[in-house]
């Protein structure tokens, strides 16, 4: 094989890489814009939830207790580093745990972590976060539901969790959180440039029967049906 075969071969490989990345941005601008309608069941809409965003990771946040279902027996005010337990919400969102752990902000991404993420090539995580208050913003919009929504989505949201053999979700021992109230949890699934974290919320807000993107891999696919 001569070196001008190899150079050739070399720049086919870098084309056809350079045309997938570009076909994964077009359709991650494009398709989100396919939107999905909300899915009105008749009941009256009086449980609060939002859709949150750091920039980096979407969640979605619900009450910590209500009649249906009380998120701090299972995910224990225990595991937080405060102990404090007057939280009144909980976002809860899914990705990868390289992501997680290892990349709170974009400027902490290292490429290894970004080619396992991309590639089925690691595990999946639950980042779960207590706050006191919330507050409606650009990174933060609420949406009023029914208590049957509700319900659907908490099976969503409960199902993604990985359990020990007592049926019990499982922390995960790390000094990575992003402050004094959050802690990791394992989960089921890989993540993929196909289906991240943000995919994930959005497939959340379609068990709900919210509106929500066709299919999106960023936030901005899920914010922009609730400007």
């Amino acid at each position: 094989m001569t070196v001008k075969i190899i150079v050739l071969y070399i720049l086919k490989v870098l084309g056809i890489i350079v045309g997938i990345v570009i076909i994964y941005v077009l359709l991650g601008l494009l398709i989100p814009f396919i939107s999905v309608s909300a899915k009105d069941d008749g009941e009256k809409k009086d449980i609060p939830i939002y859709i949150y965003t750091n920039g980096v990771h979407t969640d979605i946040v619900m009450p910590v207790k209500n009649d249906l279902q009380d998120w701090s027996l299972k995910i224990p005010f225990a595991n937080l580093k405060s102990k404090k337990t007057d939280y009144n919400y909980i976002g809860i969102g899914w990705g990868d745990k390289g992501f997680y752990l290892d990349t709170p902000t974009w400027a902490d991404l290292k490429f290894s972590t970004a080619v396992k993420a991309a590639f089925w090539l690691s595990d999946s995580a639950m980042h779960c976060t207590y706050y006191a208050t919330m507050k409606e913003g650009d990174d933060c919009k609420m949406i009023m539901i029914s208590r049957s929504q509700y319900t659907r989505l908490v099976k969503f949201v409960e199902d993604k969790f990985d359990r020990d053999q007592n049926g019990n979700f499982m922390v995960i021992p790390t000094n990575a959180v992003y402050g004094d109230n959050d802690a990791f949890y394992d989960a089921r699934g890989t993540y993929s440039f196909l289906y991240t974290c943000n995919t994930w919320t959005n497939d959340a807000l379609k068990a709900a029967g919210q509106k929500a993107a066709l299919w999106t891999p960023s936030d901005f696919g899920i914010f922009q049906h609730y400007k």
